[in-house]
């Protein structure tokens, strides 16, 4: 029988009840009630399971007049033992999901948080309006709560009121369970209304989560955390378990035997290869994982093809408007990170996001946390934890190569000089490539930043870099149809670059890259030999030749500030 897979679906009990295929996540209640802190807040890309994870705590722990043990006795956390099962359903518990807080307006986004607090407040009415629970003061505040007409700031303390509330009701200390703090944080950020937001949930959260003697257990999840200047001032008794810590590393997200498991289940093992190179990639304290949600899209559909699933679910505004406002620098490293190369950068585990659009270095914490990026290893040197990254897969790099295409048509106008120029590249036209390049490079330049980074000391040691990532970021345009690389090995050396076809018979070509060296007195005529005698003497075009590339050509290209001259050795034959 084929599998029932929960597209869509975040809520434990419908999951369970509906008998949709569950991957077993609930060794995660054991992670939270082991932990020797009251408080947790687990960062992690969207659409990781968060919501899921969360519903499943709420219904292990939360008290409920309906009985749910049978939703948990062939899972982990009842096989843990009698003492995990002491807390089952045993707490009051007060739950907020702000995942769908996204409004473009301050005034919007409070109305939005406004309604929630109303609806958990109204939620608990029948326990907390007992005859004599309540003060007068008491009930006046609860009225103005539900009836959604308290002020933002008379919301500040909801969350440490309803606890105490909730404690008097049952003689049961209380579980905050809160997911997706930082979503209306990041609809603040790219609508310009930052500081009203972080100024709400600092008040909010610290009512709630600091020095709370009626706390149990309080559980938060998010895709950044923030900083703690920012929302979690004063909170000294919160455990952060980012994807860079080891504790419920495989929490979040499938490891290879779930995704193997599921494989099975839908009874098409030659899927596992395509997955994962398409959604595997992440390293979650240590452990490989798999995006879960382009996982269940891809076993779900009719067709099995492998799609972007994850990229599409959300608006990817903050991503492009930092992206897309890079400097020189950060487009560089981006065009190295897409044709598989690696960067090591500073990596910092609290986010000002404010300071990701003003300082190039904060970029890459972003997109790593955010699930852009993977780090595949760290070391501290100077208190300062350097990380290398890279992209994790072949559905992310397709973000990346939708961000370059906007990149070429803001910058230049349209896609169209790239193509005819990738055209006149395959065909080995050699005049026709230099015409276009010196289009290209008119424009291009003052939108890659390159004057200012050929004048640093960094262009003067590596001078041909510059322009290699600005060809590397034109033939972006040819991907998934081919595959450009840079700096491998080839024949008796490495070349610059090189676009090779994936079926034989196609063409293919390799370029040889050059600075014009004036205090030399290199004319553009000696560079051009010079770069085409090595082409040839070295066999650049062996790897062409194996690949079954027809025709081969063999390029050199010259620059010289936003000039360029390119030279062809004639096209040959695999």
């Amino acid at each position: 029988m084929r599998p029932k897979f929960p597209i869509g679906h975040s809520d434990f009990c419908e999951i369970r009840e509906n008998g949709y295929f569950y991957i077993d996540k609930t060794a995660f209640v054991q992670d939270v009630l082991d932990a020797n802190v009251k408080i947790l807040l687990l960062p992690r890309p969207r659409r990781f399971g968060k919501t899921l994870n969360l519903s499943m705590l709420r219904a292990f722990l939360a008290k409920n007049e309906k009985d749910l043990s049978p939703l948990f006795q062939e899972l982990a956390i009842w096989q843990a033992g009698p003492a995990y099962r002491e807390h089952f359903q045993r707490y009051p518990t007060i739950f907020f999901s702000f995942k769908d807080v996204k409004a473009r307006s301050v005034t919007d986004c409070m109305r939005a948080l406004v309604r929630l607090v109303a609806a958990e407040f109204d939620r608990h009415g029948k326990a907390v309006l007992a005859p004599g629970l309540l003060t007068q003061r008491e009930r006046a505040y609860f009225d103005r709560i539900v009836m959604e007409k308290a002020d933002p700031a008379e919301l500040w303390g909801a969350l440490r009121e309803l606890s105490d509330y909730l404690f008097r009701a049952y003689g049961e200390k209380i579980v905050i369970l809160i997911d997706e703090y930082d979503t209306p944080i990041h609809g603040a950020f790219a609508n310009g209304y930052h500081d009203d937001v972080v100024e709400f949930f600092r008040n909010f959260l610290s009512g709630g989560l600091k020095d709370n003697p009626h706390l149990f257990k309080g559980v938060l999840t998010g895709i950044l955390r923030v900083a703690k200047e920012s929302i979690f001032s004063g909170l000294n008794n919160i455990a952060v378990y980012s994807l860079l810590r080891s504790e419920c590393g495989t929490r979040f997200g499938f490891t290879d035997p779930e995704v193997v498991r599921m494989i099975e289940a839908v009874g098409q093992p030659e899927l596992i290869d395509g997955i994962r190179r398409w959604y595997n990639g992440y390293l979650f304290g240590g452990q490989v994982i798999y995006n879960p949600w382009s996982v269940l899209n891809c076993l779900d559909s009719a067709d099995k093809e492998f799609r972007p699933y994850w990229v599409s679910t959300s608006s990817d505004d903050i991503l492009r408007g930092l992206l897309l406002s890079a400097d020189g620098a950060v487009r560089e490293a981006m065009e190295d990170l897409l044709h598989g190369g690696s960067i090591e950068k500073p990596i910092e585990e609290n986010i000002v996001l404010r300071d990701v659009a003003q300082r190039p270095e904060a970029l890459w914490s972003f997109l790593l946390f955010s699930g852009y990026l993977k780090i595949t290893s760290q070391r501290k040197t100077d208190d300062v934890l350097l990380g290398t990254l890279t992209v994790p897969n072949l559905e992310v790099a397709s973000t990346y190569r939708s961000l370059f295409r906007s990149w070429l048509e803001e910058g230049l106008g349209g896609a169209g000089p790239v193509l005819e120029l990738v055209a006149a590249l395959l065909a080995g036209d050699d005049k026709l490539c230099e015409e276009l390049l010196d289009t290209l490079l008119l424009h291009a330049f003052s939108v890659h930043d390159t004057p200012a980074t050929m004048n640093g000391p960094r262009s003067r040691k590596e001078p041909e870099r510059v322009y290699q990532a600005f060809i590397l970021g034109l033939l972006v345009i040819l991907e998934p149809r081919y595959e450009v690389r840079s700096n491998r090995e080839s024949g008796r050396g490495r070349y610059d670059v090189m676009i090779l076809p994936k079926t034989p018979g196609q063409a293919g070509v390799v370029l040889e890259l050059k600075v014009l060296d004036k205090r030399r007195s290199e004319t553009p005529d000696k560079a051009l030999n010079s770069a085409l005698a090595q082409l040839l003497c070295r066999d650049y075009a062996a790897e062409l030749r194996a690949r079954g590339a027809s025709p081969i050509q063999q390029l050199a290209i010259v620059f010289q500030g936003k000039r360029a001259w390119v030279r062809a050795a004639g096209p040959s034959q695999a």
